[in-house]
Parts: C-alpha cells; structure tokens; sequence
C-alpha cells in the first residue's frame, strides 16, 4: 500500500504551479435519484448527474502570478496532482470557476489565502 505525505501535493492554474501552496481539498459528488415503483417494499435509486467542488489553501503571496488570477467569477484550469507531478504520478484536471477567495490575516499569524472552486464539465482522473 503506497502512502504519501501532503509536501508531495502540487497545484496548477492555467498550466502554472500556484505558489505557497499549504494544502487543497477535492470533493466529487453525485446525485441520487429515487426510482422506487409503487408495488416495492422498499426504496430504491439510481445515480445521478456528478460534479466536483473544492479549496486550495495558501500562503498569501501577492508576487505570485497565479495566486492574483484566482478571484471570484473567474474560469480556471487545473491540474491537482496529490503525489506530485512526476511522470506516471495520479493527477485530476478539469475547469471550474472560482466560487470565493479571502485573505485571512491573525495577530502573530502567517497571512493566508483560502480559495473555492466549482468544477464545471467532466473530472478527468489520469496520470502525469
């Protein structure tokens, strides 16, 4: 069984690595829909529609081209790779459009920057 630590994880945006980068969440979902008739004794369902959602976690780096283009309303690209990029890595693409982004700053704290996405189209699963 293969583990891997979370320093290996990389984000892209347009093809670039985001800078900063200290962590991200990928969350895929799909619909369920009751097709239970009248005569069963019990409820059943078929799946539905899927979509996939997230958030990407950062240091704040206002020098960081990618970083700046990530703001709400705009259309992404992107390459989430949780083992890295390396040649035969997992990777998950796909588009999406930027949901929020706020700018977390705390009294003796590192200034963060969180993002949401919303995935639009297909999930591609495959490797680097």
């Amino acid at each position: 069984m293969a583990t891997h630590f979370g320093k290996e994880g990389v984000v892209k945006a347009g093809g670039t690595g985001i800078g900063e980068l200290t962590g991200y969440t990928l969350e895929t979902t799909a619909d369920v829909v009751e097709d239970t008739q009248l005569s069963d004794s019990t409820k059943t369902f078929v799946a539905g529609r899927t979509s996939f959602s997230g958030t990407l976690e950062m240091s704040y780096d206002e020098t960081d081209s990618p970083q700046q283009t990530l703001t709400a309303g705009t259309s992404i690209s992107f390459v989430l790779g949780p083992e890295g990029d390396g040649s035969g890595d997992e990777i998950f693409s796909g588009s999406g459009i930027v949901t929020g982004m706020s700018v977390n700053v705390g009294l003796d704290a590192i200034t963060t920057r969180s993002v949401t996405f919303q995935g639009t189209g297909a999930l591609t699963r495959g490797t680097a």
